[in-house]
């Protein structure tokens, strides 16, 4: 894996924040918040797991236990952070996607979110 799959920029693929709380409520994804720690404390979508894009490695990923046969939607702030753990996710493997316009995009939705700490872990 080479430093290309660090940029932030380019194409990958997305789902909007209605399809991705649809897609929750109906259990057919897994949401891997990529934030900071600091952020994610502030505000999260329920349920979703953590791991700092910083952190990403196999390890890191393998103590997720992420369900292989489910697909992974990626969440950042603005949908920058999240491109890179999407093309990592996809090189090991996982049916890998990013929420379009990241956090920014599910609190202009509306839709549900956590605070302080919580529900937090991982």
């Amino acid at each position: 894996m080479g430093l290309s799959q660090w940029w932030p920029f380019g194409r990958v693929p997305e789902m909007s924040p209605e399809e991705l709380a649809q897609a929750m409520e109906n259990a057919q994804v897994q949401v891997l918040d990529v934030r900071t720690s600091v952020e994610h404390r502030r505000s999260r979508i329920p349920g979703a797991r953590h791991l700092p894009i910083t952190q990403f490695s196999k390890r890191r990923l393998a103590d997720l236990e992420l369900d292989p046969d489910r697909p992974v939607v990626a969440i950042c702030l603005s949908a920058h952070r999240s491109i890179p753990a999407v093309r990592k996710l996809r090189a090991r493997g996982y049916e890998a996607r990013q929420l379009r316009g990241g956090m920014l995009a599910w609190w202009r939705a509306g839709l549900p979110c956590e605070r302080g700490n919580e529900g937090v872990g991982g």
